[in-house]
């Protein structure tokens, strides 16, 4: 086992890695931007070393800034946590190159997965069902136009190297459809350095489900169950919850099942995430993407299975087997999460930065509130605006969203703009409770007010 960890993260996440590594007897270096000086978190590590100022260009994202730090600080092994670098293969190669492991799969499983194309080809390899669409990447609008005839409109144009809605457009006709191709493509090379496109047939009004998996260094792969990720705003995931409530028995293990396959396909190891679209006028399911690290949202999946999956990176990334069979992983209960935001709503989720004057977080039985801040915390304008996730876990879905609706209504936080407000009235929302969404439910019952 490990015997010093360096976090190459921050915030929320970072915590949460440094509070299982002490658990573990594993001591840790933190870093952290000129930004991020002072916080908290950092005095539970056992050492810290400022990598840079704010912007994450100049801090978090330097490779070589947190290699220095983890060859000055000994350690043997870099948890990346989620954003920044932890889907970046060519991080996770230079750790290894540097003899220092990375908890997370090996570079050759991320270049593939991380590659929309490449990945939708290992998914077809596994017999794993994919949205139906275009062979490879669009060469020109000619192919785009006769691919998109073929498929039948409505036409979904994405990024090969994609996420967060960056790159995608809808095309409802051929007009649409050469305008949507040059945008996206311009879309994505400003972001991602990739401009290439390619097309999927449109589900109308779609639930998202995706699977946690584990996979170790021995030939072991298991799933840890489902999570309905479908409210989401622009893209971004705003409530998770596991069971996904709209699915049978049997659908679950079959969605289960195909994550697993294509997993094992792509010689995947550590924690994963396969996603999925379903189509509920079909009640058929469509591969996505693998997001290849920790989930924000991992703690719906620890909760209604009892396994710490931060633990278990680490033990995996140490070379040991996972100590448990698919069997033995029972689904308890229900786990809902809702992302606490530093946004304003009415002024279109504009991003709300500032210092937190009043913090009064609830509890209670079933309650989790995972979190960096504090009264006093001042949010900058550098980072993503997530304060922290709120988590109940309760015998049944309805118990879960009464116990949900009970902590929001205790939870104060004051001196910032927060999300809070909008989660109460979606947990008031009859339509939500009875699960009769779909990924636009937001911007379709909650239209965002101009700034």
């Amino acid at each position: 086992m490990f015997q010093r960890i360096l976090v190459a993260n921050r915030g929320e996440i970072a915590l949460r890695v440094i509070r299982a590594c002490k658990e573990m007897g594993i001591e840790t270096v933190a870093v952290f931007s000129e930004a991020d000086r002072g916080a908290h978190y950092l005095s539970l590590a056992d050492e810290a070393y400022c990598i840079g100022p704010g912007p994450a260009t100049d801090s978090y994202l330097m490779i070589n800034r947190l290699i220095s730090a983890a060859e000055i600080g000994n350690v043997q092994a870099i948890h990346p946590g989620y954003g920044f670098l932890a889907e970046n293969a060519h991080f996770a190669e230079v750790c290894r190159s540097c003899n220092i492991e990375f908890i997370g799969p090996t570079h050759q499983a991320m270049q593939k997965l991380g590659d929309k194309v490449a990945a939708k080809q290992i998914a077809r390899s596994a017999k794993v069902p994919l949205v139906p669409g275009s062979a490879g990447l669009i060469a020109n609008e000619a192919e785009a136009v006769r691919c998109a005839n073929q498929i039948g409109y409505p036409v979904l144009i994405k990024a090969t190297a994609g996420g967060g809605g960056k790159g995608m457009r809808v095309a409802m006709n051929d007009v649409s459809l050469k305008t949507g191709l040059k945008a996206a493509a311009a879309e994505a090379e400003k972001a991602f350095k990739n401009a290439g496109v390619y097309l999927e047939k449109y589900i109308e009004r779609p639930r998202h489900v995706e699977v946690q998996i584990l996979a170790d260094l021995h030939g072991n792969v298991v799933h840890l169950w489902e999570r309905d990720c479908t409210l989401q705003r622009r893209h971004q995931k705003l409530v998770e919850e596991s069971p996904a409530p709209t699915m049978s028995k049997a659908a679950r293990e079959e969605i289960c099942q195909a994550a697993v396959r294509l997993v094992k396909q792509a010689g995947y190891t550590n924690a994963g995430t396969v996603e999925f679209i379903l189509d509920q006028a079909t009640n058929k399911f469509y591969f996505i993407e693998v997001n290849a690290r920790i989930q924000v949202e991992h703690p719906v999946s620890e909760l209604v299975t009892g396994i710490d999956l931060i633990k278990s990176q680490i033990r995996v990334a140490a070379g040991e087997a996972l100590p448990f069979k698919q069997k033995q992983i029972v689904h308890s209960g229900s786990a809902i999460e809702a992302r606490i935001n530093a946004e304003d709503p009415a002024r279109g989720f504009r991003g709300s930065p500032g210092t937190i004057t009043k913090l009064r977080v609830p509890g209670g039985p079933g309650v989790r509130f995972d979190s960096h801040v504090y009264q006093g915390y001042t949010i900058g304008p550098y980072y993503d605006s997530m304060i922290g996730k709120l988590i109940v876990h309760r015998p049944t879905r309805d118990e879960a969203l009464s116990c949900m609706r009970r902590a929001l209504a205790e939870f104060v936080i004051e001196g910032v703009a927060t999300t809070i407000p909008l989660l109460r009235e979606i947990f008031a929302n009859a339509a939500f409770a009875r699960s009769e969404i779909d990924t636009t439910f937001i911007e379709r019952t909650w239209p965002p007010t101009a700034p």
